[in-house]
């Protein structure tokens, strides 16, 4: 005759056994399980060992690690109505992770479509010089309002990088042709300036010089040591204005003196 009472055992002890068994779980120190209790947000728990009721309870893990996410490349129109296509990384962590189970589907999804929204309204508001020179700047207006954003999210966004700017071909050649009339113009500023400069200092030396005419006699001989020791097949020797005008004068004819009847 069958025993109905050790067969009912015999069922009942592995049963239990398996819901035991499976109502253990163990999160590691980055993670946390958000329980719900019969549908209803219990707490959160973790890291360690978490018991868990089959059945009554349901257990999501969150990963609180900062998650590093790839913007994909972005058609942005400039304030100077310049179009470029921008690539950006954003790096975020969940904070409160009930928050990022309960107030959105799917917190990586999100995150991501709201940096690309961002990072158009954002770059489309400056001019294409402020986005190659400033680009610091901006990325912290879109690390900012992405950062207020997801705030409602359990989502921290610590860091927004502006990765690449491409311009077209056009566009590439026309900032080459800027920058080089922008070098050729401090160039000769630059040599206005040297110019200026000669030129005020040759006027204090012609000033010096002419308070003594002995110091002009020195420079002379100093300028002609000089050229004595180049290795030039032609040697120019200036000469004084006084003395080649006294050269180039004519003399004037002395009249015979008048015979005597």
């Amino acid at each position: 005759m069958f025993d109905f009472n050790l067969g009912l055992g015999t069922v009942l002890v592995p049963v239990v056994l398996i819901l035991l068994a499976s109502s253990f779980r163990i999160l590691r120190e980055y993670e946390r399980g958000v329980v719900f209790q019969l549908g209803r947000f219990w707490r959160v728990k973790g890291p360690g060992l978490v018991l868990v009721i089959p059945g009554l309870q349901q257990m999501v893990r969150v990963d609180l690690r900062v998650v590093t996410m790839d913007v994909e490349p972005q058609d942005v129109i400039s304030r100077d109505n310049v179009s470029v296509k921008v690539n950006a990384v954003v790096f975020f962590r969940v904070v409160a992770a009930d928050k990022a189970i309960i107030q959105v589907e799917n917190y990586l999804m999100a995150t991501s479509q709201l940096a690309q929204t961002t990072l158009r309204v954002v770059l489309g508001k400056h001019e294409l010089d402020e986005m190659l020179a400033e680009r610091e700047r901006l990325n912290l207006d879109v690390q900012q309002i992405l950062d207020a954003q997801t705030g409602a999210w359990g989502i921290k966004v610590t860091n927004v990088e502006i990765k690449h700017i491409d311009l077209n071909e056009s566009m590439v050649r026309a900032i080459a042709r800027q920058a080089e009339a922008e070098r050729e113009r401090r160039a000769k500023v630059i040599h206005a300036e040297g110019e200026k400069q000669a030129a005020v200092s040759l006027l204090e030396a012609a000033r010096m010089l002419a308070q003594q005419p002995e110091a002009m006699q020195l420079r002379y001989l100093q300028t002609m040591t000089q050229v004595a020791g180049d290795r030039a097949s032609t040697i120019v020797f200036p000469l004084p204005m006084d003395l080649l005008g006294r050269m180039l004068q004519t003399p004037q004819p002395t009249s015979p003196p008048a015979q005597r009847e």
